[in-house]
C-alpha cells in the first residue's frame, strides 16, 4: 500500500513512535495498565489547567461522538432541557443524538460561516426558564470556523446554567481555560490534536456537576457517571478497553510536552495553516471563512473560478504524491478541506500546495 499523510481533521498522521507503542498487548487487569490509565486522566487535567479537587477524567470508549453522546444523555434529566448552539455538522448532530435519546431540546442555528452569538444565547435563556443546559462546539470542522465559547460561556455561567463544549477538534491544539472558563463537561478525542489514533474520547467534567448526574442515564454502556466511578476506583475501564490505543495515547502526551504542549503545538499549526492560506491564495483558492473567524485546525476552501474539475479527480492526483485531503462538508458552497493537525510541518503545506498549483495547471 502506497504511504500518504494525512490533511484531515483526524484520524490524522501519527508518529512512528505513537504507532510503535502499540505493537504491545496489554492485559486490562495488570495494576501497571491501571495506572497508565490514571495517569494519562491526570495529565489531561493539567492540558484543562483545571484540578483534581474541582475537575475530574473520564476516558470513555469509542470515537468522539460516543463521547457527546454519553455527556448529552448522562447528564440531561428527563425534566430538564439542553440549549444546542450549532453552526455546522457537528452542532446538528447533537441534535441528532438528543432526538435519538427524546431529550428535550432548543435548537439555536447560525450559518455555517458565522459564530453562534452571546447575546442571542443570553436571550434564550432569559425567555425560557426551562433551559438548563447549553451546548456548543469549539472548533467546528464543516468549515474550519473557531467558535467564541468564552463569550457563551459568560451568558451561560451568570445564568446558572451547566455549559458543555465539544473541543474535538481543539483540545490539545488551541489551548482552553476549562475551569476559569466555567465549562463543566468538555469533550475531546484521542485521535486529534494529541495526535493518538482512534479508539477512546474523554470528557473533562466539573466533580459536582458530575455527582449530580448520578441516575440519569438513557444508556448503560455510554453512562457517564458510572464510568467514572468504576474508574476512579483504580483506574479500572467498566468494559473491555482499547489497550493499544491507551498505550499510543499515552506516548502521544509525552510528545505533546517534549514538544511544548498547547502552546508549541498551536504554533505549528497556525504556522501550517498560515502558509496553507497564502500559497493557495496565490493560485485563486480562497478560504470559506473570514480571518477573524478562522481557525487553526482544519481550512475549507472554495474551488477556483471556473474549474473543470471533481473533487475525486483532485483528491486522486494528490494522494498519488503523498497527501491525502478532505471533502467539503457544506451544503451551501461547493467547497474541500485540508487539515492542518497531527504529525504535519510547514514543509508539507509547501509541498501539498505545489501539487495542487501543478494539478491546476494540468486540468486547465
Amino acid at each position: 500500500m502506497k504511504n500518504y499523510k494525512l490533511l484531515t481533521p483526524g484520524p490524522l498522521t501519527t508518529t512512528e513512535t505513537v504507532k510503535k507503542e502499540m505493537l504491545f498487548d496489554h492485559c486490562t487487569w495488570d495494576d501497571d495498565y491501571k495506572q497508565i490509565t490514571q495517569e494519562i486522566r491526570r495529565e489531561l487535567l493539567n492540558l484543562a489547567h483545571v484540578s483534581e479537587e474541582e475537575y475530574t477524567a473520564v476516558l470513555m470508549q469509542g470515537s468522539g461522538t460516543f463521547g457527546v453522546e454519553s455527556v448529552l444523555t448522562s447528564v440531561i434529566g428527563k425534566e430538564e432541557k439542553l440549549l444546542i448552539a450549532a453552526n455546522g455538522a457537528y452542532g446538528k448532530r447533537m441534535v441528532s443524538i438528543a432526538e435519538h435519546a427524546c431529550i428535550d431540546y432548543t435548537l439555536y442555528e447560525e450559518d455555517f460561516d458565522k459564530v453562534p452569538c452571546a447575546r442571542k444565547i443570553a436571550e434564550i435563556l432569559d425567555g425560557d426558564g426551562r433551559i438548563t443546559h447549553v451546548a456548543m462546539v469549539h472548533s467546528e470542522t464543516t468549515s474550519g470556523i473557531l467558535n467564541d465559547i468564552s463569550s457563551v460561556a459568560k451568558v451561560v455561567k451568570e445564568r446558572g446554567r451547566t455549559f458543555i463544549v465539544d473541543a474535538m477538534s481543539s483540545f490539545g491544539g488551541v489551548d482552553i481555560q476549562v475551569g476559569e472558563l466555567g465549562i463543566d463537561f468538555i469533550v475531546s478525542s484521542a485521535n486529534k490534536c494529541i495526535q493518538g489514533v482512534p479508539g477512546f474520547s474523554f470528557i473533562i467534567c466539573r466533580r459536582d456537576k458530575l455527582m449530580e448526574s448520578k441516575g440519569k442515564a438513557r444508556s448503560l454502556s455510554l453512562d457517564l457517571y458510572d464510568q467514572w466511578e468504576t474508574m476512579e476506583k483504580d483506574g479500572k475501564w467498566r468494559f473491555t478497553s482499547p489497550t493499544h490505543v491507551v498505550l499510543a495515547f499515552r506516548k502521544a502526551l509525552d510528545e505533546l510536552k517534549e514538544e511544548g504542549g498547547t502552546e508549541k503545538r498551536n504554533e505549528r499549526y497556525t504556522q501550517n495553516h498560515k502558509i496553507l492560506i497564502e500559497n493557495l491564495a496565490k493560485l485563486g483558492i480562497k478560504p470559506y471563512v473570514g480571518a477573524d473567524v478562522q481557525g487553526p485546525i482544519i481550512t475549507t476552501f472554495y474551488y477556483p473560478e471556473n474549474h473543470h474539475f471533481s473533487f475525486q479527480e483532485m483528491y486522486e492526483y494528490i494522494k498519488e504524491r503523498g497527501y491525502a485531503i478532505y471533502p467539503g462538508k457544506v451544503t451551501d458552497a461547493d467547497t474541500f478541506r485540508i487539515g492542518n493537525i497531527g504529525e504535519i510541518y510547514p514543509e508539507d503545506m509547501v509541498k501539498v500546495t505545489a501539487i495542487i498549483s501543478e494539478f491546476l495547471k494540468e486540468t486547465n
